[in-house]
């Protein structure tokens, strides 16, 4: 390849042909051949007629990489010592190949120059969509109106941009345009505008509040503070924001609204929501109890006047609060009865723990014929309420020496409604707490039918109850001795189980 320069072509019309570069094969036959003209910071593409570089070879001698305007040999046949020289002051590189060149033996071709301007191409934005065809001479002319041409914006807001679009950046986009407001008449820039717009005092605008007004905008902060319907206001009393068209309706419930005492006491102004508090503690003419209502006294007077009912009547309080201890004291009674009645076994079996077995044998010991009792229980739903009473220490033939098991009947619920005497066989058992898995359990079994005519298988009075210790019940003063219950362990955890039973026909039971 080759490479041709013109140098500067000097200017054309309004441009500049930078330099004419011609690349060419050595060998080609071709008839024609391409350069590249630059102009205007741009590089055109076009066709030259072989014989138009006739002389040039003969003026050159060879084309083979040679810069025909400077004369200068190519890159090639620069001594390396030159080459990593660098540049030299007035030496500078061709545009397209980048060989030194000597400006100072560069000339202009006329010739050349003329038959190159003639010569016909396309508008450099032609890729962009330009149509435009001509000679190069003629391109600044038509880059000049060109559409699809790159100029800066006349505002000189730095922006470049086609030539086309420039209409729509001058009216819409360019921060440095003039703009006229049309509600106040002034004119702005471009860039000033956009902070007007919003802000303008005489654009017409509607009140924030939606009240559904419309006014210039200089008016409106009068019209939010003291003319919109819908502007917010505190309420005087409770300090809690409100729309003002409502907030007449909400003195009618403020609970800090200042309202007066309905007994007329004097005091003129109360808080609604103290007013409750007034009347019950402060107000000196409200209607109150008699502190001793809960005894029986109705008295009702204003408070002011309750201190002298109290002087004067209290014998009469006085015994109205004795009568309802005594009231309290039989309900207390009668809820006590409940509660047992309601945890007495209804089942005809007893198992009697108890517990705590060495500390109660001693005391036992020590106070001498001393009995316990088991919880109370029946024989069946409806049926005979009994109870057990031990003696851990003996009692009469058994004392000091063996354990005493006695039962007795007790006043029940359903007296009324039973057989008497009582005549059912009753079987007592201390249980052996052996492990059934090591050995055979041998409780200690005793039974016996009651003796109708023992005065304990009675009826019993209503005088008789379950901690009456001078009346004993029918039983063994002997049951087990101390030294047999130590055998087994009919004493375990310090603790012994004694079962009572009573056999019950099922007739009676259903």
């Amino acid at each position: 390849m080759f490479t041709l320069v013109t140098g500067d072509l000097g200017i054309v019309g309004r441009w500049r042909a930078v330099c004419v570069t011609a690349l060419q094969r050595p060998n080609s036959n071709a008839a024609a051949i391409r350069i590249v003209v630059g102009i205007a910071a741009a590089s055109l593409s076009v066709t030259v007629p072989l014989a138009t570089l006739q002389r040039y070879r003969q003026r050159s001698g060879s084309l083979q990489r040679r810069c025909l305007v400077a004369g200068e040999l190519s890159q090639r046949q620069l001594s390396s010592d030159q080459r990593s020289r660098g540049p030299r002051e007035g030496v500078f590189k061709c545009p397209e190949d980048q060989l030194a060149l000597d400006y100072a033996k560069i000339y202009p071709d006329r010739e050349l120059e003329t038959q190159v301007l003639s010569l016909s191409i396309r508008c450099i934005h032609s890729e962009e969509g330009c149509r435009w065809s001509g000679q190069i001479k003629q391109l600044q002319t038509h880059l000049n109106t060109c559409a699809f041409n790159v100029i800066p914006c006349p505002n000189r807001c730095s922006t470049k941009l086609i030539r086309r679009d420039l209409p729509e950046h001058m009216q819409h986009d360019c921060p440095k345009r003039k703009v006229r407001c049309e509600f106040c008449g002034n004119d702005f820039t471009g860039e000033a505008y956009e902070d007007h717009q919003g802000s303008c005092p005489q654009e017409s605008v509607y009140c924030e509040n939606k009240c559904g007004a419309r006014m210039m905008r200089r008016v409106l902060s009068q019209h939010s503070l003291a003319e919109c319907p819908k502007r917010t206001q505190p309420c005087p009393y409770c300090s809690k924001e409100f729309v003002f068209d409502t907030i007449q309706s909400h003195q009618f419930q403020c609970p800090r609204y200042p309202v007066s005492c309905p007994n007329q006491c004097g005091i003129a102004s109360i808080a609604r929501e103290d007013l409750s508090g007034h009347l019950k503690d402060s107000c000196s003419s409200a209607l109150v109890l008699c502190p001793f209502k809960e005894s029986g006294c109705k008295h009702r007077c204003p408070k002011i006047g309750m201190s002298r009912h109290l002087e004067e009547n209290v014998r009469a309080h006085l015994s109205m609060m004795s009568s309802l201890v005594n009231r309290q004291r039989q309900e207390i009674l009668e809820l006590r009865k409940q509660v047992e009645e309601l945890s007495v076994s209804s089942e005809g079996i007893l198992i009697w723990k108890i517990s705590d077995y060495s500390r109660k044998l001693q005391e036992a010991k020590v106070r001498g014929n001393f009995e316990s009792f088991s919880p109370p229980f029946y024989t069946h739903r409806y049926g005979y309420k009994l109870q057990v009473s031990a003696f851990l220490n003996g009692n009469g033939s058994g004392e000091g020496s063996y354990l005493s098991v006695y039962i007795r009947v007790l006043p029940g619920e359903y007296d009324n409604l039973l057989e008497w005497p009582f005549s059912f066989r009753v079987t007592f058992s201390l249980l052996d707490q052996s492990d059934p898995s090591l050995s055979k359990p041998q409780h200690i079994i005793e039974t016996f039918n009651p003796d109708p005519n023992w005065k304990n298988f009675q009826k019993p009075s209503g005088s008789r109850n379950s901690l009456d210790e001078s009346t004993l019940g029918f039983g063994y003063p002997k049951f087990i001795s101390h030294e047999d219950i130590r055998k087994r362990n009919y004493v375990r955890d310090n603790a012994v189980f004694l079962r009572a039973s009573v056999d019950i026909p099922q007739k009676i039971i259903a």
